[in-house]
């Protein structure tokens, strides 16, 4: 076998490789590699959408290049990553750098990294036994990385004290002044409390339970960390939080700059299996940040050991279009806090040259200091440099004036927000993303934080308020307290106008992804099952696994499943339901698939807002009643569905869509038979 191999131009060594690869995904590296060598990296997401699944959306996403995207490496500097795999970190690190080794066992993964690679010329994968290679490692690296490989370190190195030992070898092959930077889980990351399983074994509440069954892999609490690290001798390490985790990180914390509450809203990340829902976790999330207890529960941690950089704060926007992808970080220099963004492709510089000609025009047109646009300090090719401004975020005084039902706080604080926006509305110039979170309040200042979103044109100032309370509502249903149409009649909007501003607000986000899936959308799509124990608890019969409610939501184009969601409650021993769902004020018809078998179901009451909703029909057969008050349908189909007409009582807000009905399963041929003798009866 040739001890070396040339793939585009990146070098593949082989002079430690075994000759056989000792682990493998099956058929689907096989599917990776042709993937590798027949695409470029821009048409992945495509192909992820396309083929849903897990294991191609986990090696080939983008996103996952973020958990190294924002180190302090440059072109000067020598990197070492070890365990490679498919790559999916690499490219990342190869842009850079001025050098990457890369160390992986599998001969297979590696031909994946390179083919998908193979434009980096400063590029070497050694493939084989870490082991074996590491002898031949030199000792100057700037930075060694281990992403998702510490855990590992019991199948690496072996022995007694396996992590310390991986440790003080990585430490042999960089520089005194160099970083070894490891990602892994938190043993006691809040999503396994939660219900998640294990990321590594697929069991329930392993690492929590201090793996009791074994295994070769083993994660560790913060404090289990700070024990190896001192064991080493590295007494200067710093710890970042990856949200949701490490693997698709969108937004990275650290104990400098931790999340606030209501930021930390994504938490269905089971993309590769099923898993339980013990609780709400943005909710709990909610509470331990304010009991300052976040670092604890991280599902993440990211660890610099050495030179701490300067990043306190990063949040990545690369789920958009090419042209709009951006990073945005809140760095410490020379203690002075600073923020930046980034472009992170060639297309984005555009979008933030962008940014920075409209800070002089806004300025112009909010010359007053009741709203003030926050100051470019520098601009660069790629990015955009802002002062760091302090104060308290408008969306946390409005979430104050709802806890406490400060109604007419609320209502008084959007009017101030309405008059303040609404300067000079003459000018050719308006940030549609005046949202409450891009405002701080210090005192009587209010400061405009983030204008990525400003046009030359004129946008009317009743727009502006509409989209900044709709994005609000959006983005946390426990705010639909309110009522949205008596600020729509303050703000002289009437339903029709309203209409077009959601309209015009679906297409701008569309411009925006440029139709590309947000990674919640693709959770949805090739994600596991989320059972909710506490309602199979309360049914007699835990095994009526097909007493499931779907509901559909037509939002003018009819019902499809991507625009639908099962209702958490389920039925009671005696076929009992009632429930109330919140519906978007687009919805024109709802869909109620009342059980997953044949079946006869009672519906004794639906309604919307308290008004009874009476345009129900069904594909089975309507059984009449002397109660006019209560709607009866056999359903001879294991798709059973009943159609409720909204759309002449949905309203802009609080839409409280409540239905309660009895379902009784019937066999097959009975619900055939009593379908057939109803049709015989109405023909009578």
């Amino acid at each position: 076998m040739e001890k070396s191999e040339k793939i585009g131009k990146i070098t593949l060594d082989y002079e430690y490789y075994p000759g056989e690869d000792f682990y493998c995904d099956g058929v689907v590296e096989d599917e990776l590699l042709s993937i590798a060598k027949n695409y470029a990296p821009v048409e992945f997401p495509k192909i992820i959408e396309e083929r849903k699944n897990w294991p191609i959306l986990y090696h080939l996403s983008l996103q996952r290049e973020n958990i190294v995207s924002w180190l302090p490496i440059t072109k000067d500097m020598k990197v070492l990553e070890i365990g490679s795999g498919c790559g999916a970190i690499t490219g990342a690190l190869a842009k850079k750098a001025g050098s990457v080794t890369s160390i992986d066992l599998s001969k297979k993964r590696s031909m994946i990294n390179a083919y998908r690679h193979e434009e980096c010329d400063n590029v070497t994968i050694k493939v084989g036994n870490f082991q074996d290679i590491e002898p031949s490692l030199s000792t100057d690296y700037d930075y060694a990385l281990l992403i998702g490989v510490f855990e590992y370190g019991q199948s690496y190195i072996g022995g007694e004290t396996p992590f310390e030992d991986f440790l003080k070898i990585i430490r042999k092959h960089v520089k005194p002044d160099g970083n070894i930077v490891i990602a892994i889980e938190n043993k006691y990351g809040l999503k396994y409390w939660a219900g998640c399983r294990e990321d590594h074994l697929g069991t329930f509440f392993s690492g929590l339970e201090g793996y009791p069954d074994g295994g070769g892999v083993r994660t560790f609490s913060k404090r289990g960390l700070e024990n190896i690290f001192k064991a080493c001798g590295e007494n200067e390490y710093h710890f970042y939080y990856p949200y949701p985790d490490y693997k698709f990180m969108t937004t990275l914390y650290s104990d400098k700059h931790l999340p606030q509450k209501g930021e930390l809203t994504n938490n269905y990340r089971n993309f590769d299996r099923d898993r339980m829902l013990l609780f709400d976790e943005k909710r709990v999330f909610d509470g331990m940040i304010e009991e300052k207890m976040f670092p604890f529960y991280s599902n993440s941690f990211l660890v610099v050991i050495g030179n701490k950089p300067d990043t306190e704060y990063a949040r990545f926007s690369n789920d958009r279009a090419t042209k709009y992808q951006i990073y945005t970080e809140i760095l410490s220099k020379n203690k002075e806090r600073i923020v930046k963004k980034h472009a992170l492709s060639i297309e984005s510089r555009k979008h933030i040259a962008h940014i920075a000609t409209m800070y002089p025009k806004l300025e112009e047109r909010y010359d007053t200091k009741e709203l003030r646009i926050n100051p470019v300090l520098e601009v660069e090719d790629d990015s955009i440099t802002f002062s760091f401004e302090k104060g308290v975020p408008l969306t946390k005084l409005f979430d104050e004036c709802l806890e406490k039902e400060d109604m007419e706080g609320f209502y008084a604080l959007f009017r101030e927000f309405v008059r303040r926006i609404g300067h000079n509305p003459e000018k050719l110039i308006a940030d549609y993303d005046l949202v409450f979170s891009n405002i701080l309040v210090e005192k009587n200042n209010w400061k405009v934080i983030d204008y990525e979103w400003t046009y030359e044109k004129q946008i009317p100032v009743k727009e502006l308020a509409f989209r900044a309370l709709y994005c609000y509502l959006l983005e946390d249903e426990k705010r639909n307290k309110f009522n949205f149409d008596l600020i729509l009649g303050e703000l002289d909007i009437s339903q029709d106008e309203a209409e077009e501003y959601r309209n015009r607000e679906l297409l701008f986000q569309k411009n925006v992804t440029g139709k590309r899936m947000s990674m919640p959308q693709l959770r949805d799509i090739l994600g596991g099952a989320m059972v909710v124990p506490q309602n199979i608890l309360m049914r007699a019969d835990v095994g009526k696994d097909k007493e499931k409610i779907q509901l559909y939501f037509d939002y003018g184009e009819g019902f499809c499943e991507e625009n639908s969601c099962f209702v958490e409650d389920v039925y009671d021993a005696q076929g009992f339901v009632e429930f109330t769902y919140t519906l978007a004020p687009e919805v024109k018809n709802v869909r109620i698939d009342p059980y997953m078998d044949t079946c006869m179901t009672t519906v004794t009451d639906v309604s919307l807002n308290g008004e009874p909703l009476t345009a129900l029909t069904g594909n089975g057969k309507e059984v009449k009643g002397t109660d006019g008050n209560t709607f009866s349908m056999v359903f001879a189909t294991q798709d059973p569905n009943i159609t409720v007409k909204v759309s002449d009582k949905v309203r802009s807000t609080g839409n409280a869509f409540h239905v309660s009905m009895k379902t009784v399963k019937l066999p097959e041929e009975m619900a055939g038979a009593l379908e057939k003798e109803l049709r015989k009866k109405i023909r009578l």
